[in-house]
């Protein structure tokens, strides 16, 4: 994998719950416009519990349709069921990919050698030709493939080169480097510890794939960019100015109750897309059982972003620029969050 950025793609839907194709390809021509280095197709971002077979194939045909010489893509293929994931990878060798991303594999459990024999060894073995980038996020999977099988099955298969590493532990990061050749890419899955993780010489990740960059491409790119040239002092000023908008990818609140109090956590892909509707971009709500935020949980929502809008406009000037929308107006319009939040 290259060095950079890349777009954990929303899927967007139509106020019927179906897939927006008009607003889909929007979203990829926005990303290639503001120089996103590729873009990953129904990834949990994406929704990708909840897409059907056919609406899962159908975005990453998209995807590779629209992507296509302009900028790099992955195709999202994970299951906890492998000859499941085997037709995934295969439809995206198909629809043109040379990449995909694999979650570990979810709820059934396999302990992290049967993980790497049982699932990620048939398919880097089946599929040669493609770039296989294991996805390690224990607390979404409740399973993980640990540094040491991850070596070893990059040792045994050159078309495992990299990793999408989420498990939010530094002493895991710091394994897999030091098991992994130098020339094995990490790519941060958190996107608050992208700069972390980069200017940490036991990593050295060489960039992320996003949740935020849904909304902020150009500028996550471009801190990313800074920092693989070493150009750190810049690119730490871009992620103080994309700070309020990184601390929204999860959104915890206390909320009170009859039966007192108790802690509501709103996790990705709520809050980005939400915000998505705020500012007027595709998005649509997100699919059941994912559903709307609480009023305080949407309030940490508005003000990180009136926040970069007040501090930095520059941010979101892209969006305004591609979707021709009046930005202040999105959001201090309050009419516009009535329907984005439950009564506790």
């Amino acid at each position: 994998m290259k060095k950079g950025c890349y777009t954990a793609l929303i899927t967007p839907f139509d106020d019927a719950g179906e897939i927006d194709n008009q607003g889909l390809e929007q979203l990829i021509n926005f990303q290639i416009e503001n120089g996103i280095t590729g873009i990953l197709a129904a990834g949990t971002t994406g929704e990708s519990p909840t897409l059907k077979w056919e609406e899962h194939n159908l975005v990453v045909q998209e995807i590779a349709k629209h992507t296509k010489n302009k900028c790099a893509s992955i195709a999202g293929a994970g299951s906890n069921n492998t000859a499941e994931a085997l037709n995934a990878v295969e439809h995206a060798a198909h629809a043109g990919f040379e990449s995909v991303l694999l979650v570990d594999p979810y709820y059934n459990g396999p302990g992290s050698l049967e993980t790497r024999k049982e699932y990620y060894e048939p398919i880097a073995k089946t599929f040669p030709q493609m770039d296989i980038i294991p996805y390690i996020i224990p607390g979404r999977t409740g399973s993980q493939m640990l540094p040491q099988d991850l070596a070893i099955l990059s040792d045994k298969y050159s078309n495992v080169s990299s990793v999408k590493e989420a498990t939010g532990n530094f002493e895991n990061m710091y394994k897999t480097r030091k098991y992994c050749n130098d020339d094995f890419t990490i790519l941060s899955g958190d996107d608050p510890i992208i700069c972390k993780i980069m200017t940490d010489p036991a990593i050295k990740a060489a960039g992320g794939i996003s949740v935020m960059s849904n909304i902020a491409p150009k500028f996550l790119t471009e801190m990313i960019s800074l920092l693989d040239k070493g150009e750190t002092d810049k690119a730490l000023a871009i992620n103080e100015a994309l700070t309020p908008l990184l601390n929204i990818i999860t959104v915890i609140t206390e909320e009170e109750t009859q039966y007192g109090t108790t802690q509501c956590r709103a996790r990705n892909p709520l809050a980005v897309k939400t915000l998505m509707q705020i500012l007027g971009m595709p998005s649509g709500y997100c699919r059941k059982p994912v559903g709307k935020m609480t009023t305080k949980g949407l309030s940490i929502v508005v003000k990180a972003a009136q926040q970069v809008w007040k501090n930095n406009p520059e941010i979101f000037a892209p969006i305004a620029d591609f979707f021709k929308i009046d930005i202040d107006e999105r959001l201090n319009n309050k009419a516009l969050r009535k329907n984005f939040v439950y009564d506790y």
